[in-house]
Formats: C-alpha cells, structure tokens, sequence
C-alpha cells in the first residue's frame, strides 16, 4: 500500500509530462527545480518534511543556491514548496504563497499533474528571473521525480 499512493497520484504519462515541464523550466534558468512524492510526511509539517527532503536529495549543494522543491506526501494529502537560501532572497514575499495556491487549485479538483506542471512553470519563470541560463549552465540535479 506504501507505494500504491504514489503510483495513484500521477500515471505513467502524466509523470513523464511532470518531468518535460521541470526541463521546460529549467531550459532558461540555472535553477534546479525537483518533485518529491511520498505516502506521508509522519509526525512532521509537509514543510519540515520538505526541508529534510531538500537536504537528503543534496538541492543545497547547487552553486547558486536556487533549488527549488515541491515536496507531495499522495496519502496526507497536503504538499508544500521549498526554496533555496539563494531564491528565496529575491522572490516577492507572497511568491511561494501564490504558487502553492495555483497548485491547490488543481489538486482540489484531482488533477495533480495539471498541478504540479503549472507550478513547476511558475517557478520556472520566477527562476529565470533571478538566474537566467548561461553558457556555462549545468544540469546539477536529475530531472526525474523521486519517491519513497
């Protein structure tokens, strides 16, 4: 059961589309952006849950510190938005508020791929704002969504 709650959550082509809308986003931007999808966050807040995953996957170790993670626990239904030292210097104060509530949006309405693409974009474009792509830009973190 620990695993059919994520499986639920996106089907094999909605995943794939997940991951084409983080290298959209990522195409014009030296920022990182990852999808986490869990069963639960346990004792702790989605966010503190974030913040662990954040760290475990290593998003604190890109050059800019601009990572950003959208961390989702399918049978708590609850997600959250974490951002990096570097982007969360620069983005407006209620930015992560407004990108959590068009992933709301969908969710409520169980589309969560329609979710999770267009808050993907939304920080794709808030990304690119604030660090645009260079010559020399790497991909430093895998595209692909991890799970537990």
């Amino acid at each position: 059961m620990k695993s059919s709650n994520v499986e639920q959550l996106l089907t094999q082509e909605e995943e794939q589309e997940v991951i084409e809308a983080i290298r959209r986003a990522e195409k014009e931007t030296s920022g990182e952006i990852r999808v986490h999808i869990e069963p639960s966050s346990g004792e702790l807040s989605p966010l503190k849950r974030a913040s662990e995953v954040f760290h475990y996957l290593k998003m604190d170790n890109t050059a800019d510190r601009n990572g950003v993670l959208i961390y989702v626990a399918a049978k708590d239904k609850t997600f959250a938005i974490y951002g990096d030292k570097g982007i969360n210097k620069v983005v407006p104060k209620d930015f992560w508020e407004t990108t959590k509530d068009k992933i709301q949006y969908h969710f409520r309405n169980n589309n969560f791929k329609l979710g999770l693409t267009e808050g993907i974009l939304k920080a794709g474009e808030e990304l690119k704002a604030h660090f645009p792509w260079q010559h020399d830009d790497v991909n430093e973190l895998p595209d692909q969504i991890s799970k537990n």
